[in-house]
């Protein structure tokens, strides 16, 4: 009886309607009628066409998707761009040299022309989203294979971007959201040149490193400022020093009135991805296998890289971008992994689903919805390795995923002979001179080597190719990678050129890590070609798109809202403080005082720069100072984020950028699959320290004169 109440407790907690909070939810601006009034009821002072117009100038005007992973905003009618400074990470190190060192030093553009081009970096606008759920639904039958459905959705939607970008510069692509019961289509600009303006020294903008990076509370500087470039036009064009600062449609005030306990906060950017229709099931796989073989993979990693990095500056420099990825991710999967575990977040999730078998018992066509996610798991079980070690050792090394590149020229000789596979080597050479110019082989190296040897007794023997197996059981994967090093066409850049010069497809599947590379990769699509694991991953998504309808259909008068995508969204709450756990309570903001509690001489993680040192004695925080006279620095608020919403500007209720967003909080970390109500909370960069450091630190009032600054 005690478990039949408490079920329906949490159903009642969980699932009706009248309580879903508005701090949960990344929703889709372009739909925002639907939460407008409950904005308004929590301080919002903006009508909704302020905050999203196609039409006319809105706040979506100054939100761009920066490079694809992260997100940045438009503060100056010139052009100018806040984001992270990790955002801004790979940039600010590709840029640094042992005799120019911004990454260790900063780097603050006084006037335009020091401004500095970042080669490949990008700014995308979203111009219009659009609901085409009806133009592709009605093609699509219960009866059609899985492949059979994406290819036509794949039709259909090249029809839809293809008629709205047509007679335009634009590009369009479309989504599926709810697990492919809803499909949106997104019109975007891209802008091409794009240069770094400024950005606080490591020691700010990266204050606290990995033993501070996901927890709170924070101290850290977590900015840097780019720069959008156009044609004459205004339009996007490629790099040229004719090119001038764009002209946005909008650009947000910055307001340096500070922020109070319980203020509406509105979060704007292009969050990743969530899982938060993750069955119970689902769960389980990824606690008990796939990401703990993930922290491990890339704790090795990470170990060697900092090997190198500690002996020279210029590796350092050349795989600080590289580090601070895999490290980022390192400890994400250990803290989503103990948070999940903490939350119950398993359990959690099978009470939704007895619900939804209960509803099933009058709708049979979800009532076998779980038993099919139960059984595909057990299927896919067998399978997360040769997943795991596909992501994180051939696609995300860089020697073997440059190698794996080489087996285009395969495919493109079976489609178009020679002259196909010439052309596919050309890029290749590109892509090769750059990983010879920034890598350091001794780490690319000794990482294939050692990885490798933790594939081999990871791997089900029967999904490693035989390569591999031979290797592994005579002791000799030391051995073979270091007689390829020797031999291979990819040991050096003389090698590789010598082979582009008078390129074989034979001699190209005989070299000894081309063959060892491709035999892997090869063995991985095979292992997802068995019939059975084929069937179980069609299985799994379809039952994942019933699940999610049935969930819908259950609780019809719930909003619900889509996982993320990578596509742009809107997130609402409130600066808040929280508790995680009885004894222990966080405030909503910290100050510089923190800082200098936290420094420590001896950890490079918490080096603090004398000239901020002499700035705090001194209090000369000018006009960014609080009504006690601190230096605020970090805060936080109960909105919606995750990894893409790095960046992210956080506005107040009438649409003034108060800070910007770059973290979660450990005890939260299984966010992504479960919001949590009472913890979960967004850890943002004050806008106020972000002007202090680019005024009195850094001495560049010229960049704070073109902001808009409200009181």
């Amino acid at each position: 009886m005690k478990k039949q109440v408490l079920a329906i407790a949490f159903i009642a907690t969980f699932l009706t309607p009248s309580l879903l909070r508005a701090d949960e939810g990344m929703w889709l601006p372009f739909l925002l009628a639907r939460n407008y009034e409950d904005m308004k009821k929590m301080g919002l002072n903006l009508t909704a066409k302020e905050i999203y117009s196609i039409n006319n100038s809105s706040i979506k005007d100054a939100i761009v998707s920066f490079g694809g992973f992260c997100t940045a905003e438009v503060i100056s009618k010139k052009g100018l761009l806040l984001t992270n400074h990790h955002c801004g990470y790979d940039a600010i190190a590709s840029s640094s040299t042992t005799e120019n060192n911004y990454l260790e030093d900063g780097f603050w553009a006084l006037n335009h022309k020091m401004e500095i081009p970042i080669p490949g970096l990008t700014a995308t606008f979203v111009i219009s989203i659009d609901d085409v759920t009806e133009q592709i639904v009605k093609n699509l039958t219960d009866e059609m294979s899985e492949e059979e459905r994406n290819a036509k959705i794949r039709e259909i939607s090249k029809t839809l971007t293809d008629e709205a970008t047509e007679g335009t510069g634009y590009k369009a692509y479309v989504r599926d959201f709810f697990e492919g019961n809803e499909f949106y289509i997104f019109v975007t600009n891209t802008y091409e040149d794009v240069r770094l303006a400024g950005t606080p020294p490591e020691s700010i903008g990266k204050f606290g490193h990995d033993t501070d990076n996901w927890m709170y509370p924070r101290h850290t500087g977590d900015f840097s400022m780019f720069r959008i470039y156009a044609g004459a036009d205004n339009n996007p064009a490629a790099y040229s020093p004719e090119n001038k600062p764009y002209s946005p449609k909008h650009a947000l005030p910055v307001s340096i009135k500070g922020i109070q306990e319980g203020d509406f906060t509105m979060v704007f950017g292009f969050p990743g991805s969530t899982d938060r229709y993750l069955s119970s099931f689902g769960i389980e796989q990824a606690i008990s296998k796939e990401q703990p073989k993930r922290v491990e993979i890339r704790r090795k990693k990470l170990d060697i890289m900092k090997k190198y990095m500690d002996a020279d500056k210029e590796v350092r420099l050349k795989y600080a971008s590289k580090h601070a990825q895999v490290a980022n991710y390192w400890k994400y999967f250990i803290g989503q992994t103990e948070q999940l575990k903490n939350n119950n977040v398993a359990e959690k999730k099978r009470e939704i689903e007895r619900h939804l078998n209960d509803f099933a018992t009058n709708n049979p066509r979800y009532a076998s919805v779980f038993g099919n996610i139960e059984a595909a798991y057990k299927v896919k079980d067998e399978y997360v390795y040769t997943n795991v070690y596909q992501s994180e050792f051939i696609y995300t090394v860089d020697l073997n995923v440059n190698i794996f590149r080489f087996s285009f020229m395969e495919q493109a000789f079976e489609r178009n002979g020679e002259e196909g596979m010439n052309g596919v080597l050309n890029i290749l050479k590109g892509l090769m001179e750059e990983f010879y110019t920034n890598a350091n082989l001794d780490i690319e190296f000794e990482t294939l080597t050692e990885v490798l040897k933790m594939y081999a007794h990871d791997v089900p023997q029967h999904l490693q190719p035989e390569l591999v197996k031979q290797l592994a059981a005579k002791n000799g994967i030391d051995k073979y990678v270091a007689k390829a090093r020797k031999k291979s066409i990819f040991a050096s850049a003389e090698k590789l050129n010598a082979f582009a010069a008078k390129p074989s497809l034979k001699k190209l599947k005989k070299d000894p890590l081309y063959a060892l590379i491709k035999s892997i990769s090869d063995k991985h699509t095979e292992a997802n070609n068995v019939p059975a694991h084929k069937e179980a991953k069609e299985k799994l998504t379809v039952a994942n798109r019933l699940f999610v309808e049935g969930y819908r259909l259950m609780e019809p008068t719930k909003q619900f809202y889509p996982n993320a995508n990578s596509t742009l969204r809107l997130t609402y709450g409130r600066v808040l403080p929280y508790s995680p756990s009885s004894t222990k309570k966080f405030e909503y903001y910290t100050s510089l005082e923190g800082v200098f509690e936290k420094e420590d001489p001896n950890n490079p993680e918490f080096h603090v720069s004398e000239k901020l040192r002499e700035l705090y004695k001194a209090k000369n925080f000018g006009k960014y100072a609080n009504e006690k006279g601190e230096m605020p620095v970090n805060f936080i608020s109960n909105n919606d984020i995750t990894g893409g919403n790095s960046g992210s500007p956080v506005l107040n209720a009438d649409g003034h950028l108060i800070g910007t967003a770059f973290d979660g909080n450990w005890e939260a970390m299984s966010g992504d699959i479960f919001f949590e109500r009472d913890i979960q909370r967004t850890i943002s960069c004050d806008i106020r320290y972000v002007l202090f450091i680019i005024e009195k630190l850094g001495g560049a009032k010229n960049l704070i004169d073109e902001m808009e600054l409200v009181k």
